[in-house]
């Protein structure tokens, strides 16, 4: 579980009430937001939100713990491990078998030990890359990939991002996606994502970097995270 999908961490106001998330989780309100063009001329667009509205930034590795631990609040048991296949129903109304390899550190075994259990029902939340989608044949789709540093900069250029969000577009960042610079609790996220050239990732995320350069000088990589996102639903 310490290897949650990373994402920018962008949940609406309308989330926060509608899974009644304490707000606590929120490490910043976002109420203010530039748009970047490629010249650099840069574009107030978040005039729209009302004096109550927000756009909340959250860690996702605090925000899933929390989620996780809701669950297993009110009696969801919570395994650690990874799923390796299923095998369905036998008869109608019949159990789904689960195998999977289970991590506990108990067993010493580097790899986890093989377990399996019945389930009624399999919901495949894991991810772009889900094992579970595989497994059954759900089909492939296009996807981005993201990618983004955690950047700890000073404290006195922080206050520039206390509650402001940036966009920034142009070819050098990303041919058909956008580079961002998101406040965290105590850092910024620097990112970038792309469809068509992913190969090309770190080299949008450099250009990404420079073009943010003046405004996070200083700043110290705490973090750095990747990962793929749909573009679409599966075919099944």
């Amino acid at each position: 579980m310490d290897n949650c999908k990373p994402c920018g961490g962008a949940i609406p106001l309308c989330m926060v009430s509608e899974f009644d998330l304490p707000l606590d989780l929120v490490d910043r309100k976002v109420r203010k937001m530039k748009m970047i063009s490629p010249s650099n001329v840069a574009v107030d667009i978040g005039r729209t939100l009302a004096p109550h509205e927000y756009i909340g930034m959250v860690r996702r590795e605090v925000l899933d713990a929390y989620l996780r631990s809701r669950a297993q609040s009110v009696g969801a048991e919570v395994v650690n491990g990874l799923f390796l296949r299923y095998e369905a129903p036998k008869e109608p109304n019949g159990s789904y078998v689960v195998h999977y390899n289970h991590y506990d550190g108990s067993n010493g075994k580097v790899g986890g030990e093989k377990r399996s259990f019945e389930v009624d029902a399999i919901v495949g939340a894991d991810g772009a890359n889900s094992r579970v989608a595989k497994d059954m044949g759900a089909g492939d789709y296009e996807y981005a990939i993201a990618f983004q540093e955690r950047v700890k900069i000073p404290d006195d250029k922080m206050v520039y991002y206390e509650e402001r969000a940036e966009m920034y577009v142009g070819d050098d960042v990303s041919p058909d996606f956008y580079g961002w610079v998101f406040p965290k609790c105590d850092h910024v996220a620097v990112g970038t994502g792309t469809v068509t050239h992913k190969a090309d990732i770190k080299k949008f995320q450099a250009a990404t970097r420079l073009r943010a350069k003046d405004k996070i000088e200083g700043g110290k990589i705490i973090r750095v995270e990747a990962h793929p996102i749909p573009e679409h639903p599966r075919p099944k």
